[in-house]
């Protein structure tokens, strides 16, 4: 439907004037106190953390928290431009085959970009009103080494960082900064809660900041240790990275000239160690499900949900798809996620209220669910940081059982011939990924011998030490440049 009205500029002012078929914030946004400051305000947090404050801002009369959005990344200067020129409002579209559900989500009432004043950064999170910091900084902005578990304390931003403790650029010279002066102001610590993907995201939180404290100031490393908590949780929401046609979408059907809109499908998941050392919204009154122990739910997520996205990512960019929904309707690809998640199950917990094969079908429909419209690169984006985290534990436990690794192998065989750069027309990829310089020389110079990708300890750790594992990769690899990905397929 298109819309025939006058199109109206999202901000404030404009609200009551939105169609009625728009959702709109009831609460006093002048109320609203940020008791949340969230580093790394993309598609996703907009999507979920964001959504599930702004229900609870609507039903509790609780105006304590509110969101400070920050910026770290050059890369973060459109969103500082869209939100605050429209007063930090922004709409979500929930897309279904049912239709599309327009909302104006207010529970982000301030933005900060960094590299226009660090300082007001700090003072956002050393205000004793900011009880959480919440974070979604992708994998990759964790500096983990997989191989060894360790901070990257080589790398140029964690120096950085170390060396100029008053003008820091990373998030962990950010939390470091904050944590000081809370102390030296006889402040309380914030909660660090981390939403990405990440197996133990909280402990891993814990770990990297810690460590990275520990180089600028020991006895500040201890006090954080001792005193701010990192709670595990689990998030889940498909969220496709927004595109002009979203842009126009919004424009078109509900009237509102929005910059930087975001579009998520109906399902929505969060679950969360109930660990908190200032206090925390009553979350349990929007649906959020609180825990002693989230890793259970954590491996199901990833395991399943986050390892198909990865296959789905290489196999359907190889064979020249553009949107997930697509691949999904290719019999042969379908068929090997789903025999991908039947490969994993083994190594997952039993979970309390959660039938797995349920849990597994309503994957596949949400991933066939066309009116999402994600895209393949976002799946494939810095994989060397997801491959890890989303299919390697996997791996490795189904190696100690003795148990099936056929789908699992195919997965890191199908990113090894992505790495090549090239899909089977002979159309380029573009590789995004951190190490993509020696991924990519390392693909080429190996042809179809997998090893020296697999030396790579920092991604593969001992992995290479696995007969079995080393052969299955390597028959694949073969099969991809013999066959193709459909002859592939079709053998297995």
């Amino acid at each position: 439907m298109t819309n025939t009205g006058s199109i109206i500029k999202l901000n404030e002012q404009s609200l009551p004037h939105l169609q009625t078929n728009v959702q709109i914030p009831q609460y006093d946004r002048h109320r609203v106190t940020n008791g949340i400051v969230h580093i790394g305000v993309g598609g996703f947090h907009r999507a979920h953390q964001a959504l599930y404050l702004d229900n609870y801002l609507h039903h509790s009369g609780d105006h304590q928290w509110g969101i400070c959005g920050v910026g770290l990344l050059e890369f973060d200067q459109k969103m500082r431009d869209a939100l605050q020129s429209q007063d930090c409002l922004y709409t979500l579209v929930e897309r279904s085959q049912e239709g599309d559900r327009a909302r104006v989500i207010g529970s982000i009432t301030k933005y900060l970009f960094a590299p226009d004043n660090r300082n007001a950064v700090i003072a956002a999170l050393v205000d004793p009103r900011c009880r959480i910091v919440s974070l979604t900084i992708t994998e990759a902005g964790y500096y983990y080494i997989e191989g060894t578990g360790e901070l990257d304390a080589n790398h140029p931003t964690i120096q950085h960082d170390v060396q100029h403790p008053d003008e820091p650029i990373g998030v962990f010279g950010f939390l470091t900064a904050a944590l000081k002066g809370r102390l030296q102001s006889g402040l309380k610590p914030f909660t660090v809660l981390s939403c990405d993907n990440l197996q133990g995201n909280g402990k891993i939180a814990k770990k990297m900041l810690t460590a990275f404290a520990e180089l600028q100031d020991p006895e500040l490393s201890k006090w954080i240790a001792g005193h701010v908590a990192f709670p595990n949780n689990m998030v889940d929401r498909i969220t496709p990275a927004t595109t002009p046609s979203d842009v126009d979408m919004v424009r078109d059907q509900f009237g509102i000239e929005d910059q930087f809109p975001v579009v998520a499908e109906p399902f929505l998941q969060w679950v969360i160690e109930d660990h908190f050392c200032a206090g925390r919204p009553n979350w349990e009154t929007v649906g959020v499900q609180m825990t002693d122990d989230v890793h259970p739910y954590e491996m199901m997520k990833i395991r399943l949900l986050n390892a198909s996205h990865l296959l789905i990512g290489y196999l359907g960019t190889l064979t020249d798809y553009t949107y997930v929904h697509d691949v999904m309707a290719d019999p042969l690809i379908r068929q090997a996620i789903d025999r991908l998640m039947n490969e994993v199950t083994p190594t997952l917990q039993p979970i309390p209220g959660i039938n797995l094969d349920d849990y597994k079908k309503t994957l596949i429909e949400r991933f066939a669910n066309p009116k999402i419209r994600d895209q393949l690169p976002r799946l494939c984006l810095n994989s060397s940081a997801k491959i890890p985290k989303f299919i390697l534990g996997s791996l490795q436990d189904a190696l100690r059982q003795e148990g099936a690794i056929d789908y699992m192998s195919l997965a890191i065989a199908a990113w090894f011939r992505y790495l090549k750069g090239q899909d089977e027309q002979g159309k380029p990829i573009a590789i995004d990924d951190p190490m993509a310089e020696i991924l990519t020389q390392r693909a080429h110079s190996g042809g179809v011998d997998p090893t020296p990708l697999l030396s790579l300890t920092e991604i593969f750790g001992d992995l290479l030490h696995s007969s079995r594992f080393v052969d299955a990769v390597t028959h694949h690899l073969r099969s991809f440049n013999e066959r193709g990905v459909k002859g592939t397929l079709s053998q297995l």
